[in-house]
């Protein structure tokens, strides 16, 4: 039989801890710290396999307390979740580099927080993240040069961009593209994670993950991705780092 996951959420207004170990506790053991002292003594008491972190901590940078959480000497890197306030693109870019595993805004929804961890709990990282298959063209500026490439497949946190040209895992880009019934182009930064080289015909191809991405972005593509997911299939098996 399988053990029970646990799940810490670290979160210093008491209302948001209840809340959200209310909304998870069917999907493990969910333990509370109400700051980042008591988050560091927990990963190393409970060795959870997700955390629930807000970014915003009075006691300890948040992106430091992460980084911190993701370096302990546990049996296995707990995977992070960053819940940042304010919807800023710059907070969202932070939380990844500091190596958060999914980012997501307050106010949480019921529906966003649940899915995520479970996700995580089921899957390491980005593994598992909803995506779907979706043509559309990409202006990307990298090194100050303007290229053009084709979207082929898209999640929230990222995308698998086909192109003429060739750019190494860690290369980072500002993104241009647009969605059907989407006003406003969305235009995130991103970081190649994995690449490969025009080969025996095929075009070269990069999985990048989205750095710069605002509340509203995000929004407005785990809303297009859900509609858009086909009925009964194994809408989570293909992961960004894969290749």
């Amino acid at each position: 039989m399988e053990s029970q996951r646990t799940i810490l959420v670290v979160d210093d207004v008491p209302m948001f801890r209840e809340m959200e170990s209310l909304f998870l506790r069917r999907y493990g053991r969910v333990v509370t710290a109400a700051n980042g002292a008591e988050a560091l003594e927990a990963v190393r008491r409970e060795q959870p396999d997700v955390v629930v972190l807000d970014f915003h901590l009075p006691d300890i940078d948040s992106e430091i307390l992460c980084r911190r959480i993701r370096a302990l000497n546990t049996e296995r890197s707990p995977s992070v979740v960053v819940a940042i306030s304010n919807g800023d693109s710059a907070d969202h870019e932070r939380a990844i580099r500091a190596g958060a595993a999914d980012v997501l805004s307050k106010p949480l929804s019921r529906l966003s927080l649940v899915e995520t961890v479970n996700r995580l709990v089921r899957f390491p990282e980005m593994r598992g993240l909803a995506r779907i298959h979706h043509a559309t063209t990409v202006r990307v500026v990298m090194d100050r040069e303007e290229r053009w490439g084709t979207m082929r497949n898209l999640s929230r946190g990222g995308m698998y961009i086909e192109a003429s040209w060739f750019a190494p895992p860690d290369s980072e880009m500002a993104l241009e593209f647009r969605l059907p019934e989407v006003g406003e182009p969305l235009s995130p930064t991103a970081k190649v994670i994995w690449s490969r080289k025009r080969w025996n015909g095929a075009s070269a191809g990069m999985g990048v993950r989205f750095l710069a991405l605002d509340a509203a972005s995000a929004h407005t593509l785990d809303s297009f991705v859900y509609e858009r997911l086909v009925p009964h299939t194994d809408s989570f098996s293909i992961p960004i780092g894969a290749h």
